[in-house]
């Protein structure tokens, strides 16, 4: 009979390099106590790394670059599709998103109807800030972001370029998603945001 170690060795040998897995994907193999010792032996011979408590990665190595990490977006992706939790950028991370700022924000933070939480990934922190479900209703991709986006700046302090910026980037929204979105907006946002309707394309 296979140990749990061959076990779990074989199945991470089947993920793709790069991609993220977790402890419980190897769960069949045994206890999750026999589980961890493995994870704990794979990752010291460095054939797997953590990325994170209780997250761990096969990495890719690039001929130049050398080891690549995932990123705490790329982290935090997959904590939601595991958890099957919904969840909406915000802050300097919604703008950094939609590209109304250059700043790569250290602290991620998530709108989620997951549990509230906060995970070290390198130097930078990804926190899950509990919200309600009229916010997590929002549907456009790009809408939710700018509800969020608009938050940070603040009523009545976006330029006249980030307002141009943001209708530009809401006229590429599926129609019934914005129109679903401007509803849950603050008032002062949906005024924004309707601008994008007025006009096919500015």
């Amino acid at each position: 009979m296979q140990s749990v170690e061959s076990k779990v060795l074989e199945k991470i040998r089947a993920i793709p390099k790069g991609k993220l897995f977790f402890p419980e994907d190897l769960q069949d193999f045994g206890s999750s106590e026999a589980v961890r010792v493995s994870l704990h032996r794979l990752e010291k011979e460095h054939y797997i790394k953590r990325v994170a408590q209780g997250i761990y990665v096969r990495p890719k190595i690039d001929r130049l670059i050398g080891e690549l990490t995932p990123s705490a977006e790329e982290v935090a992706q997959a904590i939601a599709k595991r958890d099957r939790i919904r969840t909406i950028p915000t802050g300097l991370y919604a703008l950094n998103a939609l590209g109304l700022s250059t700043q790569v924000p250290m602290k991620i933070v998530l709108l989620t109807d997951g549990s509230a939480r906060e995970i070290k990934v390198g130097r930078r922190t990804i926190k899950f800030k509990k919200t309600s479900p009229k916010i997590l209703s929002a549907k456009g991709k790009i809408s939710k972001l700018v509800i969020q986006a608009l938050k940070e700046i603040g009523l009545n302090k976006q330029t006249e370029a980030e307002e141009l910026k943001i209708i530009q980037l809401l006229q590429k929204e599926h129609k019934e998603d914005l129109l679903h979105d401007i509803k849950i907006a603050p008032v002062w946002i949906q005024k924004i945001m309707q601008k994008a309707l007025k006009n096919e394309r500015i």
